[in-house]
């Protein structure tokens, strides 16, 4: 029986799409011979993935988990809307998430790791299921926060089901305090960050060149109002202002209560008789950043030719 490589593995994969753990049991059916490993894939359905790779997965669903200190976001990717109401697509995200909580937030990590009950890897699974629904399917992202003292919240808003929907947001509340005195906040800024879309969590988290820049534009904006060089200076000052209270958690004023973020967090630390601080939150909307447009490259071709 010829062996089976690591180069085999990796050129069945490439040319087939299927899973690691299936290419290997492909490659050992089929003596080592790449075409009748790719037979016997097509055979077990699952080198139907690599013909919709390259398809546009902009839909999906995002995966929502936290346990006690741990909470994790997960994005799993569709083709269409449709599949999201699909209970085998809906499981996956869930699983994936529950997963995530246990790893170390990189994504290789979690691809790697055993889907339950499926003797499958989580790429693996993800393979199979691409092959079982027809469309291509996605593993695109994740965050995973922690904290030693405290505890993690979540929300998830246009809810499918149980942590999972269109948008999830995980915040983070290190304190002293038991996270049932914790939870009212937790609740109330996870869905603020929801609606608000905060970049980042205080003044000091801004990048000093994203400062810069936003400082030399209201610079120019100020100084082709002709006001005097003092008054153009305080003007910039306010805008800035306004910047942080657009981009920055702490600086938001809640769409609850109308209350400051970090005045909200203040009067809830008062409340448990303990210091709170967010040290950290994510926000994820299924299918925010992706290019949706796919060029017809026949037609375009076509077009040209014509004209």
């Amino acid at each position: 029986m010829a062996e089976v490589t690591a180069a085999l593995v990796k050129q069945l994969r490439e040319k087939t799409g299927a899973g690691m753990m299936d290419c290997k049991r492909a490659l050992d059916a089929s003596d080592g011979e790449i075409e009748a490993a790719v037979d016997w894939l097509r055979k077990k359905g699952l080198a139907a993935a690599a013909n919709k790779a390259g398809r546009v997965a902009a839909e999906g669903l995002i995966g929502v988990a936290t346990h006690g200190a741990v909470g994790a976001l997960v994005e799993v990717n569709s083709e269409t809307d449709f599949v999201a109401r699909n209970q085998a697509f809906q499981s996956f995200v869930r699983a994936v998430g529950a997963l995530a909580l246990d790893g170390d937030g990189e994504m290789v990590s979690l691809k790697e790791a055993a889907f339950p009950n499926s003797g499958r890897t989580v790429e693996a699974e993800l393979t199979h299921l691409i092959a079982t629904i027809g469309e291509n399917l996605v593993l695109r992202r994740l965050k995973r926060l922690s904290t030693d003292q405290g505890a993690v919240f979540s929300y998830v808003h246009n809810a499918l089901g149980p942590g999972i929907g269109k948008i999830g947001v995980i915040v983070v509340l290190a304190s002293a305090a038991g996270a049932d005195q914790l939870a009212t906040l937790g609740k109330h800024l996870a869905m603020h960050i929801a609606a608000a879309s905060p970049l980042y969590l205080d003044i000091a988290s801004v990048p000093q060149s994203v400062l810069d820049r936003e400082r030399g534009i209201l610079r120019e904006q100020a100084g082709a109002s002709g006001k005097p060089a003092g008054v153009a200076e305080r003007m910039v000052d306010g805008r800035m202002r306004k910047f942080y209270e657009q981009e920055v958690l702490l600086e938001q004023i809640s769409v609850i209560d109308q209350t400051r973020i970090s005045m909200v967090v203040e009067q809830a630390a008062t409340a448990a008789g303990a210091p709170i601080r967010v040290t950290g939150f994510a926000r994820f909307a299924l299918g925010e950043g992706i290019d949706r447009h796919r060029p017809d490259f026949a037609a375009e071709v076509a077009a040209q030719l014509k004209s």
